[in-house]
């Protein structure tokens, strides 16, 4: 499990958000972004780096690495929002690409197509609030090493009975009725492993989780849903 998630590569990502909220701060570039837009930067980088604090620290699971994913994702969406929205016309100095953390562009395109192929999940006990997703590709779909890099696994919890407004709305999120399509699943997060293991609070043992896989290309490029599949907490 510790290998699903790369803190290096979040702090990288904190610490270049960081940097395009000190040139907004500190110059007037003529692609400045509005006033509510640099607020919402700073907001996203700020819950980012509070929840990733909370996975590096000792009592991480599962659900807290899900709102961190789902965090650092809303702050690279805004930031990708920000680059296209005001970084590229007019285009940058030199000097402004420096000071935002950024490359120069690379002229060279590396097309990946998006898996074609459909993913399941055997889900097996594996201790008290600890379930084993044993990943595999569905009998009869297609398999390309190059586009199926890995498994998007979406997931769900549902208490007893289904969540009530306050359990839906609360950061874990917590589901109102079982799980039709991957769609339906609130959180989701990526590993190239066959075998991941699922720690749940232990608050959680007796409710329902339900799963979905996709197979993702290296690009982010994802493939149709797999078939979703549940099992109690233990």
């Amino acid at each position: 499990m510790a290998n699903d998630w790369l803190p290096s590569k979040r702090i990288e990502q904190l610490a270049m958000a960081k940097a395009w909220i000190n040139v907004f701060q500190t110059t007037a570039p003529s692609w400045q972004p509005t006033n509510t837009e640099k607020q919402e930067l700073t907001e996203l980088h700020r819950t980012a780096r509070r929840l990733l604090a909370e996975v590096m620290s000792t009592e991480r699971n599962t659900l807290i690495t899900a709102l961190c994913n789902e965090a650092f994702y809303r702050l690279t969406s805004h930031m990708c929002y920000l680059k296209d929205r005001y970084f590229l016309v007019p285009p940058l100095t030199d000097h402004d690409i420096v000071s935002l953390g950024l490359r120069h562009k690379d002229t060279k395109q590396t097309l990946i197509p998006r898996p074609t192929g459909q993913a399941g999940a055997d889900i097996t006990c594996h201790g008290v609030h600890l379930l084993m997703l044993h990943l595999r590709r569905i009998e009869g779909t297609h398999y390309d090493r190059i586009t199926d890099y890995g498994y998007r696994i979406y997931f769900g919890i549902m208490p007893n009975g289904g969540a009530t407004a306050e359990e839906a709305s609360s950061p874990l999120r917590y589901m109102t009725k079982a799980a039709v399509t991957g769609e339906d699943l609130p959180h989701n997060k990526f590993s190239r492993r066959r075998k991941v293991l699922m720690e749940f609070p232990t608050e959680d043992s007796g409710k329902a989780a339900y799963f979905s896989i996709r197979f993702e290309n290296a690009k982010g490029g994802r493939g149709p849903w797999g078939p979703v599949s549940s099992a109690i907490i233990p």
